[in-house]
């Protein structure tokens, strides 16, 4: 039975089914996750005491390949979020034509809360529990949410451990040195440059003349707000789970990242050496920085930030999903009406999917590519990826995040019906 934000993602994907020729079958197949798992996952914590967790992993549909997806850690996870993650990243592997199924992990808890030994004895025991239900061509782990290379090293470690033999290819994100792939840490971010770069030259809005406000300082949002920053954009807010700074003259976003780095605090500073001044700011909410009045906004936090009550507050032009599912399919229709292009999750956060899709066939071929050609091979897929997404949107006169959708549903239908139909069987 589907649970709410599962209900809320399957809505997209009816949606598109109206716009695509595709089998009864495939339709049914893609409204359900093929298997989900459930674990505990008992860990001694450094004061002897014990303690059990809650871990899942989520297999949504594998039609095109092993499936993949990532891994987070955070006090609401559940079996609700994981499973639409999973339908995600199903839809995000076909549309970057990648040959992946789309799965999702994670464990319910405050990593904040957890000593560095602790994170890796829960780290290493969630392995020890989902063994059977990974590997290199079955389902390939990755970072997410409060997860990093160090944490994938654990993981990849154990499943070797546990199958006597070094498997790199079971994990993707990992550290260079145990086979992790240049470019995978800043890949989300760098992928959502790629896209906006591309899209916005469609569009008379030169980057100088351009305010950003990012809602999401982390991994993704702090990579995609310094290459903006970088190609001349003016980042005016960005923001973290603690609240935001907002600068209307703009934010010298590698004084800010270095700050955060340090203090782990979003602040409105400009830094020369090691010395950091504030500049003029305001200190604002997440909210509220949703709703200030910019060329583009960008949602690289958690799912469900614009929702129905607060869409009509909207003010940007432009929105570009770094975060997976930041805007519920109510705020969707909102957002049309006040004509905001959204430019979607599955095409946007791409990057970091792609480019653990280049770690994996590194892995696997044992040759290893420069950071170039990382970023040059990321770059070349991403953005045609999303050109044939634009067509698609202009042709069928529909919002993109349904153009991405219909993109994905072509190769998904496609490759469900080779394996036979109700009209092959009965017709």
């Amino acid at each position: 039975m589907s649970t709410p934000l599962l209900t809320d993602a399957n809505r997209r994907l009816e949606r598109a089914l109206k716009y695509v020729n595709i089998s009864d079958d495939a339709s049914e197949r893609l409204k359900f996750p093929k298997t989900s798992l459930k674990v505990s996952i008992p860990v001694r914590m450094d004061n002897g005491s014990l303690r059990v967790f809650e871990g899942y992993r989520v297999h949504y549909d594998d039609t095109r390949g092993p499936t993949k997806g990532g891994i987070r850690y955070h006090p609401n996870v559940n079996m609700d979020e994981v499973q639409s993650l999973a339908f995600w990243m199903t839809f995000k592997c076909a549309a970057l034509n990648l040959p992946f199924g789309g799965a999702k992990g994670g464990i319910t808890l405050n990593p904040k809360e957890l000593s560095k030994f602790e994170l890796e004895r829960l780290s290493r025991g969630y392995i020890d529990a989902i063994a059977n239900f990974i590997g290199p061509d079955k389902d390939i782990p990755a970072p997410d949410v409060y997860t990093n290379p160090m944490i994938m090293g654990w993981m990849m470690d154990q499943y070797s451990i546990i199958n006597r033999q070094r498997s790199p290819a079971v994990i993707t994100g990992k550290p260079i040195g145990m086979g992790g792939s240049l470019g995978r840490e800043t890949a989300t971010g760098t992928g959502a440059f790629y896209v906006l770069q591309a899209m916005m030259r469609r569009f008379d809005q030169p980057p100088q003349n351009t305010t950003v406000a990012v809602q999401g300082f982390g991994n993704a949002g702090s990579a995609v707000a310094r290459l903006l920053f970088d190609a001349g954009y003016k980042i005016v807010a960005v923001s973290d789970s603690q609240g935001g700074v907002y600068a209307p003259q703009g934010l010298d976003i590698p004084s800010v990242q270095h700050f955060k780095d340090t203090t782990r605090c979003v602040q409105a500073v400009y830094c020369r050496d090691s010395v950091c001044d504030l500049v003029e700011h305001d200190k604002i909410t997440n909210a509220e920085l949703l709703a200030l009045d910019v060329d583009i906004l960008i949602p690289a936090a958690l799912e469900n930030q614009i929702t129905a009550e607060n869409a009509s507050d909207v003010r940007a032009r432009y929105i570009f999903e770094v975060a997976n599912g930041p805007i519920t399919a109510d705020a969707d229709l909102i957002l049309e009406n006040q004509d905001i292009y959204v430019f979607p999750d599955i095409l946007v956060n791409a990057g970091g999917v792609t480019v653990s899709y280049f770690e994996w066939v590194q892995n696997r071929s044992g040759l290893y590519w420069s950071l170039d050609e990382i970023h040059q091979r990321l770059q070349t897929q991403i953005v045609a990826e999303a050109e044939k997404i634009w067509a698609i949107a202009q042709e069928r006169g529909v919002p993109l995040r349904t153009a991405a959708y219909i993109h994905a549903l072509d190769r998904l239908s496609e490759a469900l019906n080779a394996r036979g139909t109700r009209d092959y069987y009965v017709g």
